[in-house]
Parts: structure tokens; C-alpha cells; sequence
């Protein structure tokens, strides 16, 4: 049984939240590093992942898996400019480079990825 239009609207809105939530953290965190081993990027780009697969499988909403991913996508594109005060959270460096560019490939596979198909005996 599918779920109603405006059921389905809702959550789709709740996954933009979502992801704009985890895309503020993983673009605060993805710089840290302790010495060379970059600690805050490893874990932003695991978090973000888990949580994509986690709402496609739980979903199995291909739709709600990408309003998941603009809302991390948009809040990188948002943070990634410079401020009114000319800061800039993610710097134009490996680290910053990586980031940005793991989030829309971390998106595009877990919307691309086929569904379970079902078993027949």
C-alpha cells in the first residue's frame, strides 16, 4: 500500500531537513584533522552516506533519498561561499575539494542504486 500524497509531501520536506542538518555538520567538521590524518572528513563523509542508505532502505523512496541530498548538497553550496565578514567555512583546499565533491557522488549512487528485487520461489 503506498502511502498518500500529502504523506509522501511531508516526507520528503522532513529528508531536506535532515540533510540540510547533516550537511551543516559534515561541512563544519570535514576539516578537522588530527596531524595528517583527516579525522573530520572520513567521519562527515561516513555519516552522510549511512544516513543516505539508511533512508532509502527505509523509505524505499527514491525521492525522499534525493530531498536527503539537495538538502546536503545545498547547505555545502551555501557554506562553501564567503560570509558578510569574508569568512569562509570551507576553504579552497584538498580537504574542502573532497568534500564538496563526495557529497553529490555519495547522493548519486545511493538514489541511483536498484531496488531489492523481490524473491520468487
Amino acid at each position: 500500500m503506498r502511502p498518500s500524497v500529502p504523506a509522501r509531501i511531508g516526507s520528503w520536506i522532513v529528508a531536506l531537513l535532515v540533510g540540510l542538518v547533516y550537511g551543516v555538520a559534515g561541512t563544519v567538521a570535514h576539516a578537522y584533522a588530527i596531524g595528517w590524518f583527516p579525522l573530520g572528513l572520513i567521519l562527515a563523509v561516513i555519516g552522510s552516506g549511512a544516513l543516505l542508505v539508511a533512508v532509502r532502505l527505509l523509505t524505499s523512496d527514491r525521492w525522499a533519498t534525493l530531498a536527503t541530498g539537495a538538502g546536503m548538497m545545498l547547505s555545502t553550496l551555501v557554506f562553501s561561499g564567503s560570509g558578510p565578514g569574508g569568512s569562509v567555512v570551507v576553504p579552497q583546499s584538498e580537504l574542502g575539494l573532497v568534500w564538496t565533491i563526495a557529497v553529490p557522488i555519495l547522493v548519486a549512487l545511493a538514489v541511483a542504486w536498484p531496488d531489492r528485487i523481490p524473491r520468487t520461489e
